[in-house]
């Protein structure tokens, strides 16, 4: 019996050593490292824009701009596509639209890249008399998503969204530092669907916005009862977007 035990301890210990040893070369295997490494990439973006009218007078006056993500359909290489929906097409309809509207066209068979939009609002804001303090932000269906991730990524950037039958992930919010957090809860949104929408459910929208109340920023969230993917037509077609987006400055409320 004495023989049995002490060779039962003699495999314990073999097996201990063994574990030991894979434990130590794999930590001499695995070491932390840096990378870094400047990258310069050129970006490029066709854009319809319009500018308002008064625009072109003397002065120092600086305008409100409306920042419009298209849908899939309007992709493509010709930016008047783009025109078809939307701020560009209600700017030219309505009398006196007191913003200026710039309207990227994302390229064929590519999804809407935030850097290239960064790049573009950086631009536009330096090149033409935009406020910074009222940049707007508002896109459908496929540039619904993209308001998403720009409006969660840097909602420093904007005074207030307005996101048609977009989707996008309510995750974001939480990793964020204090800073961050607080510029996001200072962001309104206007969240707005049909509930028969086939292409893009309401489920989509339903998430975010649950997300963002409970994490505690001001939303409104309009449900068109009977209609499909097509919630953009009624929706830019309403004074009150506009009217609701001048009521806001960035992190304030000029009620």
């Amino acid at each position: 019996m004495f023989s049995n035990r002490r060779f039962a301890f003699l495999l314990l210990l073999i097996g201990c050593s063994l574990a030991y040893s894979n434990e130590a070369m794999s930590q001499a295997r695995q070491s932390a490292r840096t990378f870094s490494k400047k990258i310069s990439t050129r970006v490029k973006a066709d854009y319809l824009l319009f500018l308002p009218e008064g625009y072109q007078a003397k002065g120092r006056e600086r305008w409100p701009l409306i920042f419009f993500l298209h849908g899939m359909g309007e992709r493509g290489s010709d930016p008047w596509k783009v025109k078809v929906h939307g701020p560009p097409k209600v700017a030219e309809k309505m009398s006196h639209f007191p913003f200026i509207v710039v309207s990227p066209q994302c390229p064929d068979d590519q999804w809407w890249s935030s850097e290239v939009l960064l790049g573009l609002l950086d631009d536009v804001s330096t090149r033409y008399k935009v406020d910074p303090k009222r940049v707007y932000l508002t896109g459908l269906s496929m540039g619904g998503y993209a308001s998403w991730a720009l409006a969660l990524e840097h909602p420093e950037r904007f005074a207030a969204t307005a996101i048609i039958c977009g989707g996008g992930s309510p995750n974001y919010m939480h990793a964020y530092g204090p800073s961050r957090k607080a510029a996001l809860k200072s962001l309104p949104f206007w969240v707005l669907h049909g509930d028969k929408d086939t292409s893009v459910p309401l489920e989509e929208s339903e998430r975010m916005v649950d997300a963002l109340q409970k994490f505690g920023c001001t939303v409104k969230f309009t449900v068109y009862p009977g209609v499909g993917h097509d919630s953009w037509t009624q929706t830019y077609s309403n004074p009150e977007l506009y009217e609701g987006f001048l009521k806001y400055e960035r992190g304030t409320s000029v009620k």
